[in-house]
């Protein structure tokens, strides 16, 4: 199995265990964390470390290897085995990262599962389905071959993608632009932008060709044309007022009150994760809120709550995708990455 893979798509998995303390994943793995030196279970009730100082190993020995000491605590040491459908689930990973092309009937075959109780119960641990998860780890491996190489083409068929069209429809999920584009970091993309007053401060909007790729608000002009240009650094961006005239109309009028819907054309980059709690969002109706774990809940695992947060919080699309409707579970108005009184205030003229 490929190192950078691994990084990618595996720890992304245990990286869900660790922050959901799931003792399901006790023996599957453990996590050394750089800043202490010490290594433990999935589960352990320590507290949650930074994720840019945890390490993933399949082993103690590894972990061990590497210099990391056990923890005390969780005795990361004494065998456990992991629950049986999670060490089917972690395997076909494996295998998936092995062999993209590998089929749900194989899989499930290997796993001793009927397809229809594998793809549930893979859907139910990894939060993706199989095909979505082979399908990010073929992006991944395109991504890691034309940032080493620059070979497109060589890099295309290296993932395992069989034709051009595959890989453009799939580099449209999740790179938001063309493979040439993300090749050169971003460069040869057009970005049209323009800045009007709103009555949450000033809204910037933005698009490509294919769709809206920002709608952030500000205290000044400066602030938000600058935090575009961070956002997509190597792209071409102009201000450009006439071509979002529709777009930034129907904000305006959501904002008062005239239009409860927002159906806008997006240009998003996201993980499949993140997809997957912002469709829900959308799915939340005009006035109403949900709780950051009822949104777990529904997408499949309860567990899952600080991801959710994190999704919220990577949403560039404010009001689009409303993620100014997730509140904490006592009703409060927790995170809200453009402030939170802006927040109930949306909250409040919807209500």
């Amino acid at each position: 199995m490929r190192a950078d893979i691994i990084v990618n798509m595996e720890s992304e998995v245990f990286w869900q265990a660790v922050t959901g303390k799931d003792a399901r994943f006790d023996g599957a793995f453990v996590f050394g964390v750089r800043t202490t030196g010490i290594f433990c279970r999935p589960s352990c009730s320590a507290r949650r470390p930074k994720r840019e100082n945890v390490q993933f190993f399949a082993q103690v020995r590894e972990a061990e290897a590497c210099g990391f000491r056990a923890c005390l605590r969780c005795e990361p040491k004494i065998a456990v085995h992991a629950h049986p459908v999670v060490q089917k689930v972690v395997a076909a990973c494996r295998e998936i990262e092995e062999f993209p092309e590998a089929g749900l009937a194989d899989l499930a075959e290997t796993a001793e599962m009927s397809t229809y109780h594998f793809q549930r119960k893979f859907k139910e641990i990894i939060g993706v389905s199989p095909k979505k998860y082979s399908e990010a780890i073929k992006m991944e491996r395109f991504k890691e071959e034309v940032r080493a190489s620059g070979d497109v083409t060589g890099a295309m068929y290296g993932a395992g993608f069989g034709s051009s069209r595959g890989l453009y429809e799939k580099a449209a999920e999740g790179l938001g632009m063309t493979p040439s584009a993300y090749k050169k970091g971003g460069a040869g993309m057009k970005i049209n932008y323009t800045i009007t007053d709103s009555e949450l401060g000033k809204l910037l909007v933005a698009r490509t060709k294919r769709g809206i790729c920002s709608v952030t608000f500000g205290d000044s002009i400066s602030e938000l044309e600058q935090a575009l240009r961070n956002e997509f650094r190597n792209a071409e961006i102009a201000e450009e007022a006439e071509g979002l005239k529709g777009a930034v109309d129907s904000i305006l009028k959501y904002l008062e009150g005239k239009n409860k819907r927002l159906i806008l054309p997006l240009d998003l980059r996201a993980t499949a994760f993140q997809m997957q709690v912002w469709e829900f969002l959308k799915k939340i109706p005009y006035g109403e809120t949900r709780s950051y774990s009822e949104v777990a809940e529904a997408i499949g695992d309860k567990k899952k709550v600080r991801a959710v947060a994190q999704a919220c919080s990577k949403n560039r699309v404010a009001l689009v995708i409303p993620c100014h409707r997730v509140v904490a579970s006592d009703g409060k108005l927790s995170g809200y990455r453009w402030g939170i009184e802006r927040k109930k205030r949306l909250l409040d003229n919807e209500r």
